[in-house]
């Protein structure tokens, strides 16, 4: 199983300013817990012994909360002192692996999907990047994922703006440290959507599993109020 994730906390959260003003969005509180808490006790549920924080905006409310450790995960800290993008962060967090393998999260979303099973099926299917998918009945924000009989993914829209059913990029990947920095540069900013997987898809295997499990991203105001009351039942503690 895998052993570490990088949580992508850095986000500005523009469109809940009106909401969390002081704090990053991975910090929102829901039901007064901060919503990156609610992920470490999914990734703890799972056996995640070290995580990484990729961190910039106000990163300091992240690392005076946590500290070192949460429970029985420890955690480090990827600042960026100039924003990198999803790429670039992610990058910059891998000098903290230790392991080849490593697990991706977004901080402003939640996909309540298997770990175990999505590691099994990103080495059975000997795929090098593995990406977990959602069918959405309006993919607009996210844009959208084609894929083979084979899993391999065939196209990658991020965010193309088409109001239209289909596959999205749920944000959470498993990647290979040793191909994804022989495949990117360093120092620089770009997106780990639409510069590395999108360029990237005759090249690498690159493949999608699809889950039908409990999904939100809590980035509009709508959707963060929804979770006060999803999180009512949220299972892992």
């Amino acid at each position: 199983m895998l052993n570490t994730a990088i949580i992508l906390a850095g986000g500005m959260g523009t469109r809940l300013k009106s909401i969390i003003s002081d704090l990053p969005k991975p910090m929102a509180p829901i039901m007064n817990i901060p919503f990156l808490t609610y992920q470490l006790n999914y990734l703890k549920h799972f056996g995640i012994k070290k995580v990484i924080f990729s961190v910039g905006y106000l990163s300091d409310k992240i690392i005076s909360h946590y500290n070192q450790t949460y429970e029985n995960i420890s955690i480090e800290y990827s600042l960026e002192e100039n924003p990198l993008g999803t790429g670039g962060g992610i990058r910059k967090a891998m000098s903290h692996l230790n392991d080849d393998l490593v697990l991706i999260l977004n901080g402003d979303s939640f996909f309540d999907l298997n770990l175990e099973q999505f590691f099994n099926l990103h080495l059975e299917q000997k795929a090098e990047f593995s990406l977990a998918l959602r069918y959405l009945n309006n993919s607009e924000r996210y844009g959208n994922i084609k894929f083979n009989t084979s899993n391999q993914i065939t196209s990658f829209k991020e965010k193309n703006n088409l109001k239209q059913s289909g596959f999205i990029n749920a944000g959470v990947y498993i990647l290979s440290k040793k191909l994804y920095l022989q495949n990117t540069k360093p120092n620089i900013s770009f997106s780990i959507e639409k510069d590395f997987f999108e360029k990237n898809l005759n090249q690498l295997i690159i493949k999608g599993f699809e889950f039908k499990n409990y999904f939100i991203d809590i980035g509009l105001p709508e959707d963060y109020l929804k979770a006060q009351n999803d999180f009512k039942e949220f299972k892992y503690r």
